[in-house]
């Protein structure tokens, strides 16, 4: 089969289309012949040699898929799926290519009418999403949520969840354009970081004077160092903070501890990749109750950014990605002959 080769770690160029071995699966596994895959950050991050594949995992870079499952291990169980079936799947690594393999248990079925590349859309973001906001954030009616890289993947489905939720968006971006779009899917409130330095007093005179609240309940982090003293100003008694990425840096100076005292708030990171099989699989079923519905309703909607026809395009994907510019999703479909 074909597959996306990293050569050596370095920037987009790295990449390349190579043969590889078709992956066996396991027990408890599915085959899953791979229609589309998308760009993640953690993706470049591998590229780069900085975040690698957890043991046991595929080297091949990718995230989530979707395609037909044409094989099933012989334990799995799953009785809604089924060789010929279409899903969308999480993957520990190995989406960036013609066929992927993972447990039955992460793959999700194909909303009725979405193509394949709005399938692709869904797994990695909204399932981080779901995690950080809900599982690990408490997100609940009523609450006010600052959403950092409010435009990303990520970002654009956790403005939906929360609206799904009866909570309200706050997005931080670095443009008027993707203020307009996180605007447009039901951010309440935007602000640019670039253009106002001091972006935690907007965010809360804005929950002041809307909600009657003294600062956000939850903010959902994907920046780190560079936002983390206006999160904690921005944040209300009893706030949570849940950081889920460092793209602005890792250390911090000055780190005012006597806000996190005074206002009991709590800090916690998050990760999705090395998580655990099961915990995975929980993830994916409490998922599929609360929210997969949603895509069919249309309540929830796959945000696409850009589309590139086939792997050899993978180092355009990963590009586009290192612009900034994206906003929503960047999907590669893969070819078959």
């Amino acid at each position: 089969m074909q597959a996306v080769d990293v050569s050596s770690p370095g920037g987009p160029d790295k990449l390349s289309v190579a043969q590889a071995d078709r992956p066996q699966v396991g027990p408890t596994q599915v085959l899953i012949k791979v229609f589309a895959t998308a760009a993640n950050r953690a993706d470049t991050l591998q590229r780069e040699g900085k975040y690698p594949a957890p043991p046991g995992a595929s080297k091949t870079l990718g995230l989530e898929c979707a395609g037909e499952i044409v094989e099933m291990g012989a334990e799995c169980k799953r009785s809604d799926i089924q060789v010929g079936s279409r899903v969308m799947a999480l993957l520990a690594g190995g989406g960036y290519a013609q066929y992927a393999v993972c447990d039955a248990r992460h793959a999700m079925p194909v909303p009725e009418k979405f193509n394949w590349t709005q399938a692709a859309c869904i797994p990695e973001v909204f399932l981080t999403a779901y995690l950080i906001a809900r599982q690990l954030g408490g997100l609940h009616e009523g609450d006010a949520v600052l959403i950092h890289a409010g435009a990303s993947g990520v970002g654009t489905a956790l403005i939906q969840l929360c609206k799904r939720f009866g909570a309200t968006a706050i997005v931080s971006v670095g443009s008027a354009a993707k203020e307009e779009a996180c605007r447009s899917l039901g951010a309440a409130h935007s602000v640019n970081y670039k253009a106002d330095k001091n972006w935690s007093a907007s965010v809360k005179e804005f929950v002041k004077r809307t909600l009657n609240k003294d600062g956000v309940d939850l903010v959902l982090d994907c920046v780190g160092a560079s936002h983390a003293a206006q999160n904690l100003e921005a944040l209300g008694m009893d706030g949570r903070i849940i950081l889920y990425g460092t793209m602005g840096g890792v250390e911090v100076d000055k780190f005012p501890l006597g806000i996190i005292l005074r206002k009991r708030i709590r800090l916690q990171g998050s990760t999705l990749r090395a998580r655990s099989e099961d915990f995975k699989a929980e993830l994916v079923g409490n998922f599929t109750r609360e929210c997969l519905g949603g895509f069919s309703d249309g309540t929830l909607t796959p945000i696409l950014d850009k589309e590139f026809h086939g792997l050899e395009h993978m180092r355009d994907a990963h590009e586009r990605m290192e612009t900034n510019d994206s906003i929503g999703k960047i999907v590669v479909t893969v070819k078959h002959e």
